[in-house]
């Protein structure tokens, strides 16, 4: 018991001192430019909690991030790293928009509907992947990557060829398709943010309900240790990979949605990846692939992103600074044997003592 409440202490201890060496090490950077650590990160916070806009803003910064993270855990729980978020993301929100658009029905059908072709187009993107790794073991790190591309220039096609609108981007969804709230709205002083917050924290307890508390999740979990003891054991490695690379795409691409039919409410010609895919691997990485981490990683990402504007404005601070920040703390995180050492090194002799 003792030792598991330590490694689960350790789960904790890692990513929170990645945080720690991050600031710090984006503390040294900032001296050394001649900007002041104090203030700018004084100006990082009131960015996120300052007034109730702000707020709103980091929810809704958060909301697509805990999608991307959600699906980047659900493949490595499962033995498999889906670099193809991104891709499963934007075809989940030009799909979503297209039904939001196309599609005249009450709200109780329409956006259900809406979210459910966002899920399934990305599911869909993700089942390409799982389908070639089980039949033909083709790695998916490739496929998926791929696959970005794949998905940015072909909806970029559609829209430009059949739905574009003024502005490079579609018409707006009907409002029975929305996921925008005025009382969100209205509570944080007009910011974007809408239910779609609520739906990515029920999406949070659906991974963990599914990889901790039904049987199919303990297979998947099962073959992504030990692709030979699960089929051994009369598993079905295959099924298993595709079944987890489609449900991976599904909520990446419900991250989508929520861009489509919550933050913007149309789908616009990209000139480059949306990135929030791609932040996703770092979500899931810092909030060691679980639900609760993964929700208070995208809070963090967040945070970061919505102070940024706060940090150039009051502190002067370049905006990629946060950028950096954000990549030393992912340094951190993937450094988590030195930390980890360094905490049983310091454990032992405190122990001794």
């Amino acid at each position: 018991m003792k030792n598991v409440f330590k490694g689960n202490l350790t789960g904790v201890f890692v990513p929170l001192i990645a945080i720690l060496f991050g600031f710090v090490a984006g503390a040294v950077i900032m001296l050394v430019s001649g900007n002041n650590p104090i203030t700018a990160y004084g100006a990082l916070i009131s960015g996120i909690f300052g007034t109730p806009y702000d707020f709103g803003e980091t929810l809704q910064r958060m909301t697509p991030l805990i999608f991307s993270g959600l699906a980047v855990a659900f493949a490595f729980r499962t033995g498999l790293l889906n670099i193809g978020v991104e891709g499963q993301l934007i075809v989940g929100w030009f799909t979503s928009v297209l039904v939001g658009i196309a599609i005249e029905a009450p709200m109780i059908i329409h956006l259900p509907l809406a979210l459910l072709a966002g899920a399934l187009a990305g599911a869909l993107w993700g089942f390409v992947p799982g389908i070639l790794k089980a039949r033909f073991q083709v790695h998916e790190v490739i496929v998926t990557i791929m696959m970005n591309y794949i998905a940015m220039h072909v909806v970029n096609h559609f829209i430009r060829n059949y739905m574009i609108e003024s502005g490079q981007r579609t018409a707006f969804v009907n409002d029975s398709a929305s996921l925008s709230s005025e009382f969100l709205t209205n509570i944080t002083n007009f910011s974007r943010l809408h239910w779609g917050f609520l739906v990515a924290v029920i999406a949070c307890v659906i991974m963990w309900f599914i990889l901790w508390k039904t049987k199919k999740g303990f297979e998947l979990r099962s073959v992504g240790y030990n692709k030979h003891a699960s089929s051994y054991a009369g598993m079905s490695v295959n099924m298993n990979i595709i079944l987890s690379m489609s449900v991976s795409g599904a909520f990446a691409g419900v991250g989508g949605a929520m861009l489509g039919l919550g933050t913007y409410n149309y789908a616009n010609i990209l000139p480059s990846f949306t990135n929030y895919g791609f932040d996703g691997i770092a979500v899931a990485l810092l909030g060691s692939s679980t639900s609760i981490g993964i929700f208070l990683s995208a809070f963090l990402f967040g945070g970061l992103k919505q102070g940024a504007n706060n940090m150039q404005s009051q502190a002067g601070v370049a905006p990629e600074l946060v950028e950096i920040i954000i990549a030393l703390i992912i340094f951190f995180v993937a450094s988590s044997y030195l930390i980890r050492w360094i905490y049983s090194r310091f454990q032992s002799k405190k122990e001794g003592k």
